[in-house]
């Protein structure tokens, strides 16, 4: 099976689903990510241009990912951009990469920048359905919890992230995770920021927990079709 990460900033498909990531390429599945603020031009402490594509593509070879699709849109600024200009982003890389399972932020993230890519990704999962283009039918759609983000849920009005869909993953692939999210300079803090190595490991060991199994990463289904 083929699977897309659809995130608004480089390290969001590390945070929400690197272990993930790393068990379905150890099992011979493919994982592609579109990026759509690739250059993060307002993160803190972000290092040169030349330095973030390298950290990039460290990260994706460190957990095995085929291919990033790195779009140009302006982090938060995202809601600035035409809604289809976004939305056609998404639908060109699955056009390209043809996923049966599509990953995206949860809707009631606190990072604006998560809402509007999972607004956008939502419309655009719908693609194949129009019957215009040459392309799997979607197998599932799912969101995933990034730290620092989606356990900010502030707006009440908003139903939260609650997850139904627990993947199991080894120590192995936790450990990769974290090296994988080393590679972006400027992005693990120390204990306790919900980036640093001790509450990453916290929550893949509580999830693990509510599963029944040692670590696991949370997902919500939004959409599935089958068994």
């Amino acid at each position: 099976m083929k699977y897309l990460f659809v995130v608004a900033h480089p390290d969001d498909e590390v945070l929400g689903g690197g272990a993930t990531i790393h068990s379905l390429v150890r099992d011979n599945q493919e994982v592609s990510a579109c990026i759509l603020c690739g250059m993060a031009e307002s993160r803190s402490f972000r290092p040169s241009t030349e330095e973030l594509l390298e950290d990039m593509q460290k990260s994706k070879q460190t957990l095995g990912v085929s291919s990033i699709y790195a779009g140009n849109f302006h982090d938060s600024n995202l809601n600035f951009y035409p809604h289809s200009d976004v939305v056609k982003f998404i639908e060109e890389a699955i056009v390209e990469f043809k996923p049966e399972t599509i990953i995206t932020h949860h809707p009631a993230d606190l990072n604006a920048d998560h809402q509007i890519t999972s607004k956008c990704c939502q419309e655009a999962a719908k693609l194949s359905q129009r019957k215009t283009v040459d392309i799997p039918p979607l197998k599932q759609l799912l969101y995933m919890e990034v730290l620092s983000s989606t356990d900010w849920q502030l707006d009440r009005t908003i139903t939260p992230f609650v997850p139904n869909l627990f993947v199991e993953v080894s120590w192995e692939a936790v450990i990769t995770k974290i090296e994988a999210l080393k590679q972006y300079r400027g992005v693990m803090r120390e204990y306790p920021h919900p980036r640093s190595e001790e509450i990453i490991t916290a929550l893949a060991s509580y999830r693990g927990g509510q599963a029944g199994v040692n670590h696991a990463e949370a997902y919500e289904i939004a959409f599935r079709r089958g068994l």
